[in-house]
C-alpha cells in the first residue's frame, strides 16, 4: 500500500506512517490567501517559484490535509486589529473549496468567537450577547455550527474533520472550566455546549470526524482529567497542541500519549498544532529546549532536528494518526513588527516558525526570487525529493557550523568546495564564488 510521505521517509528511511490507518499530515494554512494577496512569492528548494502552494503541498510533497480556522465575525473592533484574525465564513468557504478541489482533506477549526479562542480567551461573539445562559449558548452553538456546515457543503467545501472549539482546556463561549477542580467551574454547561456542537456535525456531515482540541500536552494528569470529564460526549479524535517552548520536552508529550492510549483506547490523537522557531527564540517561552534543538540566527538546524525527533516519537504510538504544522506559510524576516502592503493588508512576520526561509538581509518584503526558499524542515515534514533538497551529512549537525557550505537557497552542501559545481555559495557567513 502506498506510504504517506511524512517526515523522515526519504531523508532517513527510518520511520513511516502508512495510509492504511487513515493517517493525515498537513498544516494550518489559514493565512495563505492573505499572503497571496500581498504578492508573497514561495520558492521550492531549487529556487523555482511555486505557482499555487496548496496543490504543490498536496501533489509534490505528500500533504493530504489542511486546517483552516473560522471566526464568527472577525471585523468586530475587538478582533479586526489582531494579526491573523480575518477568517470569516466567506473566506473559509473559498479556501475550503480550494483544498477540496486540490484533493486534500479539510479540517475546519471553529473558534466560536470573533477573535482568537485559546486558553486565555474564550470570548462570546459580540452578536451572541443575548445568550446569557449556558443553555442559550448551547442552542446558539448548535444553530451556528449547523448553518456553517450547510454553507460549506453548498459551496463544495465539505469538511472531513471538524474541531468543535479551539484549545478549550479552560472553557468555551464564556463558560469556564479548569483541567482540575476549581471554584466556578460549569462542567454541565460546558459539556452541553460541546454536545450541541457535535450533534450539528453528526447531522450535517456524518462522515466527518469530530476533534476536541486542548493544549495541555505537556501535563498528562490535566489532559487525563479533562477528557475523562467528557466520557459522555460523542467525538472521535483527541486534538493536542504541542509546542516544546510552551509544553516542555518530548518526554512530557510521551507521558501524555501513553496516558491517552491507556485511558482512552477508542480515541485517535491528532497533533493539530506544532511548530518550532527558525532562528529567534520566542520571548514568551515557558521552557528552554535550545540545548536539545538549538535556535541560532541564520540557521534552521534546530527546527529540522526538532521535527525529525517529533516524527520519530509519534511513530511509536499507533493512536497518533494526524500531524499538522501551524502557520507553515509564514515567510517573515524576523522583524518583530508587522508589515502592511500597499493595499492595507497586514502580514505578520513575528513568529519565525514557518517552513519557508525568511527574506534576505536586504530587508525587502515580500520574498523575491533571489531570496531563500523552503527550509531544511522540508526534508522531514515534506517530501525532500519533491522539494529539490538533499539531506545534510548528519542530521542535527548543530555544533559550530564552522566551514559548512550552503547554496543561495539555504541548502546544506557539505564542507568540501572542491566537490561542488560552479556557483555562488555561503561559507562562514561569507559569499564565495566557486570557479
Amino acid at each position: 500500500m502506498k506510504k504517506l510521505l511524512l517526515a523522515c521517509i526519504i531523508a532517513m528511511q527510518t520511520t513511516t506512517i502508512s495510509a492504511q490507518h487513515g493517517e493525515v499530515v498537513g498544516g494550518d494554512i489559514s493565512m495563505i490567501p492573505q499572503y497571496e494577496a500581498s504578492n508573497t512569492i514561495y520558492l521550492d528548494g531549487t529556487g523555482n517559484v511555486i505557482p499555487d502552494l496548496i496543490p504543490w503541498l498536496k501533489n509534490e510533497c505528500g500533504w493530504n490535509a489542511f486546517r483552516v480556522r473560522l471566526f464568527v465575525n472577525p471585523t468586530e473592533p475587538d478582533a479586526s486589529s489582531i494579526t491573523g484574525v480575518v477568517q470569516d465564513i466567506n473566506y473559509v468557504k473559498a479556501l475550503g473549496k480550494r483544498i477540496k478541489d486540490a484533493g486534500g482533506k479539510f479540517l475546519l477549526d471553529i473558534h466560536y468567537s470573533d477573535t482568537w479562542a485559546d486558553p486565555v480567551n474564550q470570548k462570546l461573539p459580540a452578536s451572541w450577547a443575548s445568550c446569557t445562559t449556558a443553555q442559550a449558548k448551547a442552542d446558539k452553538v448548535y444553530s451556528y455550527t449547523k448553518e456553517t456546515l450547510q454553507t460549506l457543503k453548498s459551496a463544495g467545501a465539505t469538511p472531513d474533520f471538524v474541531q468543535v472549539g479551539n484549545e478549550i482546556t479552560y472553557g468555551i463561549v464564556g463558560i469556564k472550566v479548569h483541567p482540575y477542580d476549581a471554584d466556578g467551574d460549569d462542567w454541565t454547561g460546558f459539556i452541553n455546549v460541546l454536545k450541541n456542537g457535535c450533534k450539528a456535525v453528526r447531522e450535517e456531515c456524518p462522515e466527518a470526524k469530530i476533534i476536541i482540541h486542548t493544549e495541555r500536552s505537556g501535563e498528562y494528569l490535566r489532559t487525563q482529567y479533562f477528557y475523562k470529564k467528557l466520557a459522555s460526549l460523542d467525538y472521535d479524535i483527541i486534538g493536542l497542541s504541542y509546542y516544546p517552548f510552551y509544553h516542555n520536552t518530548l518526554a512530557y508529550l510521551i507521558s501524555t500519549l501513553k496516558t491517552i492510549a491507556s485511558d482512552f483506547p477508542t480515541k485517535k490523537v491528532h497533533i493539530v498544532e506544532t511548530a518550532y522557531p527558525i532562528q529567534w527564540w520566542p520571548g514568551d517561552a515557558k521552557y528552554d529546549t535550545r540545548s536539545t534543538w538549538p535556535v541560532e540566527e541564520g540557521k534552521c538546524d534546530g527546527q529540522y532536528a526538532y521535527t525529525k525527533d517529533l516524527i520519530k516519537t509519534l511513530a511509536s504510538y499507533p493512536c497518533v494518526t494526524g500531524l499538522y504544522w501551524w502557520f507553515p506559510e509564514e515567510a517573515g524576516n524576523g522583524d518583530s513588527a508587522d508589515w502592511t502592503n500597499n493595499t492595507g493588508i497586514v502580514i505578520s512576520k513575528w513568529l519565525n516558525r514557518g517552513l519557508w526561509w525568511p527574506a534576505s538581509n536586504n530587508g525587502h518584503w515580500p520574498l523575491k526570487t533571489s531570496d531563500g526558499g523552503v527550509l531544511w524542515t522540508m526534508k522531514t515534514f515534506l517530501c525532500p525529493e519533491a522539494a529539490g533538497m538533499t539531506a545534510p551529512e548528519t542530521a542535527g549537525d548543530n555544533t559550530t557550523g564552522k566551514n559548512r557550505i550552503y547554496n543561495i537557497q539555504g541548502q546544506y552542501c557539505g564542507k568540501d568546495m572542491s566537490k561542488l559545481p560552479k556557483g555562488i555559495y555561503i561559507q562562514n557567513e561569507r559569499k564565495i564564488i566557486n570557479k
